[in-house]
């Protein structure tokens, strides 16, 4: 027999106190987006990849030069990791990324590595959906708060087979643009950023929800590379993310993303961030 368990008498005063922010961030470096956005000006387009939709992609940005994802055909939403372009081990830290930003992110926020590195990967630098902000149920664009779609969760919720959810294209991007098995390429996929994805978490219940992405055609979202970096993109096959997601019903469209390289001497004294500070003595004495 389950006990009922009742609020004690000053239920109301423990809710009531106030919140405290975990990790206050006035005092993150902040980024140069004044020198970021004059390199930009005269920035040349040197690549670009076009992500089939339902599908995913691979690309490189070298250090200082600017990478834009966007929306080409219609509505849609895509998944994007970033690694170290030289040590995949170094990957984008969506969790810390979210404990110092926010869950959305937008213009002036950065990608932040996993530990021990953290250090920035990338700043966005412009962001057409910045408008957007929080809506009146709590939703907004660009969230580092869901996973990525997945076979796994699809087999353990109804039961199918489903092979064209986000984690199974990065995985088989991921493969395909190194040169390794599935088996190898998969321990490195990881939460992702959900590009245009309109998300946030009910107020009643708490749980995680998605809505139709307000991008358009035209819409992007454009980042610095910070570091040496490993793309991979997968245009989700829930499209624009209105009704559900790993599903062959949905509208989908591809994205497509370009690279621009500064010209010579714009990014004058600038230098990819050194990895995190910590000597890593975890408190034994060396």
């Amino acid at each position: 027999m389950t006990e009922t368990i009742l609020p004690p008498a000053d239920a109301e005063d423990r809710r009531a106190i106030k919140p405290v922010i975990c990790y206050p961030n006035i005092t993150l470096p902040t980024p140069p987006l004044a020198l970021y956005q004059a390199a930009r000006e005269g920035a040349k387009k040197v690549d670009e990849v076009l992500i089939p939709a339902r599908d995913a992609r691979c690309f490189e940005v070298p250090a200082g030069h600017f990478f834009r994802i966007t929306s080409v055909e219609g509505p849609q939403v895509g998944d994007l990791n970033l690694w170290n372009l030289n040590d995949l081990s170094e990957r984008f830290f969506s969790g810390k990324t979210r404990a110092l930003h926010g869950t959305h992110i937008t213009t002036g926020e950065r990608m932040w590595s996993s530990l021990p590195s953290l250090r920035p990967m990338a700043t966005i630098v412009t962001d057409t959906l910045g408008w957007y902000g929080i809506d009146a149920y709590g939703g907004s664009v660009h969230d580092v708060i869901g996973t990525r779609c997945d076979p796994y969760t699809g087999n353990l919720l109804s039961g199918d087979q489903y092979h064209y959810c986000c984690h199974s294209n990065l995985t088989r991007a991921l493969a395909a643009h190194q040169g390794i098995s599935l088996e190898e390429a998969e321990p490195h996929v990881h939460d992702v950023l959900n590009v245009f994805m309109c998300t946030g978490f009910t107020r009643d219940t708490g749980q995680y929800f998605m809505k139709a992405s307000p991008v358009r055609p035209g819409d992007y979202l454009e980042a610095f590379a910070e570091i040496d970096l490993l793309g991979a993109l997968s245009a989700c096959p829930g499209g624009d993310c209105s009704a559900e997601h790993s599903s062959d019903a949905a509208a989908c469209h591809p994205l497509l993303v370009e690279v621009f390289a500064p010209t010579e001497g714009a990014l004058d004294g600038w230098e990819s961030p050194a990895i995190n500070g910590y000597d890593r003595s975890h408190g034994r004495a060396r």
